[in-house]
């Protein structure tokens, strides 16, 4: 986890691009990654010279040449800022015409899987002063630490204060953490994001392994599927495709696969190819239909990209992959052709598993739609029983445009790692954070237990082999606490054919029921004797009052 120092080194490198003339959030990040990037390159350059000066000979292959040593980080930081500024800017004659910025742009796979989405890079710090403070900052962060320079970038992502084009904006770090959670990354999982952005979901799901599962990384089988197999992602955006190269080479992630081009065009052949997709695709697109891959609009026939989406999703999964995919509220409860193909697709052909609505404030200060999360799996032979609603009412943060946090960060991450949490803890902040009770819910009816405990409709059971610990569902007397069955609650389970017959509608609302408090008012004929009688009390004061005036 971050600490507070070097949040403040963060803060003020951000402050110095603001004021040195960069107002874009995006450019701020672009060119802070750029400068990264520049470091880990000569970082990389020192540690080859020191093998090769232990070891008398190595073979690794230099990232610079002798000649080249003024375009290495280690040299150009130590400049005048005028000097700096000028190696950036102008092409030295004898290295060949290139800047230090050209540089970069030509190493091609040898510098990593960033440096393959970096042809369009364009250098945008205007003054040499601005270079210099930047360069010199960057310099004291420790980045020789997975964790610690994943945590930098995440945090400075988390200053883009501004939605992108195209419906694009950064998905809540705890959302996309949750959603992990709940879909349990495994060794042989192939992972896919085709709406990557800054690649988030990506990153999550790489922290969750090392959270729980270092022991993996013995085995080089695994090592060897981690790095070149295990992250894919896909995006439209050039400057995106940059971020997210970067974001996942800070945390670990040396080769992931990223394409650059819409997950939805004709020249997007993708299928059956992933175990696990994690997605936030845009909300509000929409494209020609001659711009959308054929097959997908054989599932839905729309020109809406949340719903292409979903088919494409389902395109891309391989036969038993699963998925958690962030929608619209429009897309459970819409009543086009499309919006119910596609519903009925997931639910008749599909396993859809459950719907989690989340409140319209999630997502500000960027949107204020209403979105929920669906998690599915693909079967192409049906298997939709019962579907799991949860209303989520708090995310921990408020749900204003300022998004002020109602719990500590330290709380939050002990939280979102609730195994050492006891059902009091959790209860406590349950009306503030309802994200540890969704984990909790969710790994109860996936553990097995539920079906001894329950009926088919949800009722519960009389059972007394129950198992200890399954966390916030607390057993009292041979009964489980919760009632699936009971729809006032936030947590409950609707029957496949109770969502058939409302025309596979999905909103949480056609569903649950409200509990409304009986308000009992006096008769019209008593609140009149009653006013009478204040009148009374008023007019007495008053002639009390003249008497003692004259």
């Amino acid at each position: 986890m971050i600490t507070g120092d070097l949040k403040s080194q963060i803060d003020k490198i951000w402050n110095d691009f603001w004021t040195g003339g960069i107002s874009n959030p995006l450019t701020v990040i672009e060119q802070f990654t750029y400068l990264i990037f520049l470091k880990q390159l000569d970082d990389k350059q020192i540690l080859i010279e020191k093998r090769s000066n232990m070891l008398g000979v190595t073979t690794d292959k230099p990232i610079y040449t002798p000649e080249q040593k003024e375009l290495r980080w280690s040299t150009f930081k130590d400049k005048d800022p005028e000097v700096m500024f000028e190696l950036f800017t102008r092409p030295q004659r004898h290295l060949n015409d290139v800047t230090v910025f050209d540089f970069m742009k030509t190493l091609g796979k040898d510098g990593g899987a960033f440096t393959e989405y970096i042809k369009g890079a364009t250098f945008m710090i205007p003054t040499a002063k601005l270079l210099d403070r930047v360069v010199q900052q960057i310099d004291k962060l420790p980045l020789d630490n997975r964790d610690t320079k994943g945590d930098l970038y995440e945090y400075m992502l988390g200053k883009i204060a501004e939605a992108g084009t195209n419906g694009q904006f950064r998905t809540p770090r705890h959302i996309i953490r949750m959603m992990v959670e709940m879909t349990q990354p495994k060794k042989d999982d192939t992972i896919c994001d085709p709406s990557c952005g800054t690649a988030g979901f990506l990153v999550a799901a790489s922290q969750f392994i090392h959270e729980k599962h270092e022991d993996w990384f013995i085995e080089e089988n695994f090592r060897e599927h981690y790095n070149k197999n295990m992250f894919n992602g896909i995006e439209i955006d050039p400057s995106m495709m940059r971020i997210s190269a970067m974001n996942l080479q800070l945390h670990g992630m040396e080769n992931p696969t990223l394409i650059g081009n819409s997950a939805l065009s004709e020249s997007n052949g993708i299928s059956s190819e992933y175990s696990l997709i994690l997605a936030n695709p845009p909300f509000k697109g929409a494209l020609d239909y001659d711009e959308v891959e054929s097959s997908l609009l054989n599932v839905t026939k729309t020109k809406k990209t949340e719903l292409l989406f979903l088919a494409l999703i389902l395109r891309m999964l391989k036969l038993g992959g699963r998925a958690a995919v962030i929608v619209p509220d429009g897309v459970l409860f819409g009543s086009s052709g499309a919006h119910k193909s596609i519903r009925k697709e997931l639910i008749e052909n599909q396993q859809l598993q459950a719907v989690i609505s989340m409140p319209s404030g999630v997502f500000k200060p960027y949107a204020g739609v209403s979105t929920a999360i669906l998690f599915f799996t693909k079967t192409n032979s049906g298997g939709t029983d019962k579907v799991w609603f949860y209303d989520m009412l708090a995310d921990g943060f408020s749900l204003d445009d300022k998004r002020n946090a109602l719990i500590s960060e330290d709380t939050l991450e002990k939280f979102m790692l609730s195994d050492d949490l006891t059902d009091e803890q959790l209860q406590k902040e349950h009306d503030r954070f309802n994200i540890p009770q969704i984990i909790n819910h969710w790994n109860y009816l996936n553990s097995g237990y539920w079906g001894k405990m329950h009926d088919k409709s949800g009722e519960l059971l009389q059972v007394n082999d129950i198992p200890e610990n399954l966390g916030f569902d607390k057993f009292l007397d041979g009964t489980v606490t919760h009632n699936y069955a009971d729809r006032t609650s936030q947590s409950f389970l609707v029957s496949k054919a109770d969502i058939v017959a409302n025309d596979y509608d999905l909103s949480i609302n056609r569903y649950k029921e409200i509990v409304y408090d009986e308000v009992v008012y006096e008769k019209p004929k008593t609140l009149i004797a009653d006013i009478k009688a204040l009148d009374q009390k008023r007019l007495d004061a008053m002639n009390e009052l003249e008497k003692m005036l004259g």
